[in-house]
């Protein structure tokens, strides 16, 4: 089976194939303008025909950019009579409780876009009100007069009892069928009122720029003859087919950094790695996730941009930290003289100012040219030569000069700074979590990630670094990786014991059938699905609730020791304590529905004994570390030419076509039989 994996950052796009036996990459700047063309190089420089592939995996930033830019389409949200601000109060809590500067969560629908409709539900699913479809046709009348785009429905205990707001979609897509209708009950069928009308408003807010630039990749590839499937990453590690991928863009918010997460809890298992740390540097960002036995940790809560001011969004996610660093981050003097390191970046267009397109602004990547740190001649594997007199003139006329230092300290001082903030992203999924650093090991990749994983490491005492092989596009083989999924949710809240056999088979029942019918969508047969069940428990008078595997009806209204030993075991690990004599409620069902690859050539190829190509020359040159007036000889050497079993001790640079391994001094390296790298920190540096 010939199938590749293209990943598209904010500065390079990726790929890694497994065509006709082999691993196939490439890495490619993406074009921000039109993100296809990105695609087409990618496959072109891998050397990849699409009529002989028969899958292409994808993940983009496109759903989660168009947030982040606030450039999504013009949207409208209908709801219940009465409940025109659930939206835009949003929670009471202040998360920031000592910022002076806290601003509560803007919507992305604005008030004079919010309409009412008479209807109502109630709670157990009854109907209270019926809809008034006559007062519909008049909220369409305002939709054309206002020109929107997209519409998200969300109707007051929608979960319980859909009915209503599937009638308004078939009259809105009856009647306007160029107009993104989301209803809330497609995407999740959950209570809490404002994260549901969140989660359902970002989906149509993204909805027709993503559905656009999906329906462009799929005419591109079919004009090229491809034949095969289209599967996109979802935010829960998964993948969907592209027609999902259109209806529910919301689920691939976080679609290409969960990649290489699942890439990482690959290798972590491969290892015999019981804990440790995802970390994923590219060009705009810095991203960590915590692996517990091979997998990285799933949650239901996510907020989309800041935590505090961000977009709710209730649906599974990998939980991943995000911060604003990576390669192309800006370094930048405040008016008070200090000296700060992104979040914005120079992106793909024109990007470092090494890059000779006309760049001005100095990032993280001129400051590692300027420290001897990156080779200019091997970059991208000798496709992109850098300008070093490039970064040391933008380095000098922006941070050096302002500051007083030499061009040399200058750098030094946006590495340092560079490093710090994004250690603040392994700290969060790390020590906030309750995880000690030293009893975990860092499995670092992105085209940037090897460079600076050392020093972010040693920064909070993480012991060892693991760079895999192809870390520069890693991601992209982590989709190769992934399996099919969908996730289904529905709210049943009462007490354990106590509730009725005959409402937790329907729901059961319901859920089962949701599942059935997507694989049928999908073309995927039912014999291949694992169906598991999951409820959502906690203590009566807790607010938010812990996912407890299930295997049958029984559970939960017969004899229910174990799902209580369950619950209890697991409170007791989050949280330090368990309340074994307290009451339990169950407030949800869920179904996670996976289908296997029907390949793991990606898997098998992670622990291939690993063949070097043939020797290459070990040189030397000078590269800052600690101290900017005295630059180390550092010895370089080129990894595909190191053999297993290979030792050698810092300082050093090890250099691969797609990435940069900075090697301190007092590390030692092993390659390991399959070819990753396995650095152990100096414990005295």
């Amino acid at each position: 089976m010939n199938v590749v994996g293209i990943d598209i950052g904010g500065t390079f796009t990726d790929l890694v194939g497994y065509v006709d036996g082999a691993i196939v990459t490439s890495k490619t700047s993406t074009v921000p303008a039109d993100p296809t063309k990105g695609i087409v190089t990618s496959l072109e420089l891998a050397g990849c025909r699409t009529d002989r592939l028969d899958e292409i995996l994808h993940g983009s930033t496109i759903a989660i950019n168009t947030v982040l830019e606030h450039k999504g389409a013009r949207t409208a949200l209908i709801t219940t009579k009465g409940f025109r601000d659930v939206y835009a109060i949003g929670r009471s809590n202040r998360i920031e409780a000592f910022n002076l500067f806290f601003k509560r969560p803007q919507p992305l629908v604005p008030r004079s876009l919010t309409f009412e409709i008479p209807e109502r539900i109630l709670a157990s699913g009854e109907v209270l009100e019926p809809l008034d479809e006559g007062a519909l046709e008049a909220v369409i009348r305002e939709l054309d007069a206002e020109d929107v785009q997209a519409v998200a429905v969300c109707f007051l205990h929608s979960y319980a009892n859909p009915s209503h707001e599937r009638r308004v979609g078939e009259i809105l897509r009856k009647a306007r069928p160029n107009l993104f209708v989301t209803l809330s009950h497609e995407i999740l069928r959950e209570y809490r009122e404002y994260e549901r009308t969140s989660t359902t408003a970002l989906n149509a807010f993204v909805g027709p720029r993503v559905e656009g630039y999906l329906k462009r990749l799929e005419g591109h590839l079919r004009d090229g003859a491809f034949g095969g499937k289209i599967h996109i990453m979802r935010s829960n590690g998964g993948v969907m087919s592209i027609k999902v991928a259109q209806e529910q863009p919301v689920s691939m918010m976080e679609s290409g950094p969960v990649a290489g997460m699942i890439g990482a809890g690959r290798l972590a298992k491969l290892l015999g790695l019981k804990r440790c740390v995802g970390f994923d540097m590219g060009g705009t960002t810095a991203k960590s996730s915590l692996i517990t036995d091979g997998a990285p940790a799933i949650e239901s809560g996510y907020v989309i941009g800041d935590h505090a001011s961000g977009q709710p969004m209730q649906l599974p996610v990998v939980n991943i930290v995000e911060v604003g660093a990576g390669g192309g981050s800006i370094a930048w003097v405040d008016k008070a003289g200090g000296l700060h390191v992104g979040p914005q970046s120079v992106g793909a267009d024109p990007g470092p100012a090494c890059y000779g397109k006309g760049g001005q602004n100095p990032v993280v990547t001129d400051a590692d040219l300027i420290l001897g740190r990156i080779n200019p001649q091997r970059f991208l594997n000798g496709g992109m030569p850098l300008d070093r007199a490039a970064a040391e003139r933008a380095m000098q006329f922006k941070v050096a000069g302002p500051l007083q230092l030499s061009v040399t300290e200058a750098a030094l001082g946006v590495a340092r700074i560079a490093d710090a903030s994004m250690s603040l992203s392994v700290r969060a999924v790390s020590i906030n979590k309750g995880v000690d650093p030293r009893d975990t090991a860092m499995i670092a990749f992105g085209g940037a990630g090897p460079l600076h994983a050392v020093s972010i490491a040693r920064e909070i005492h993480i012991p060892t670094v693991i760079i895999p092989k192809l870390p520069g596009t890693f991601s992209a083989l982590g989709m190769l990786m992934a399996s099919w999924r969908q996730d289904f949710v529905q709210t049943l809240i009462g007490r354990i014991g106590a509730l009725s056999t005959v409402e937790i088979e329907r729901v059961f029942s319901e859920l089962s059938a949701a599942g059935r019918e997507q694989l049928e969508r999908d073309g995927i047969d039912t014999a291949s699905a694992d169906f598991r069940f999951f409820a959502d428990l906690r203590y009566v008078g807790q607010e938010h609730a812990i996912s407890i595997p299930l295997e049958n009806v029984e559970m939960l209204s017969g004899d229910t020791s174990e799902i209580r030993r369950r619950f209890d075991r697991e409170h007791d690990q989050r949280y330090s304590q368990s309340a074994p004599d307290e009451s339990l409620e169950i407030v949800s069902l869920r179904l996670v529905l996976t289908a296997a690859r029907n390949d793991d050539a990606a898997d098998e190829w992670l622990s291939r004994p690993w063949v070097p190509e043939a020797e290459a020359e070990v040189t030397t040159r000078d590269v800052v570390f600690n101290d900017p007036e005295k630059p180390l000889e550092t010895s370089i050497y080129w990894r595909p030419a190191l053999a297993a079993g290979t030792t050698l001790r810092g300082p050093a640079v090890i250099e691969e076509p797609n990435s940069t391994i900075l090697i301190h001094p007092g590390d030692e390296v092993l390659v390991t039989e399959a070819g990753h790298l396995v650095i152990t920190l100096a414990k005295n540096a």
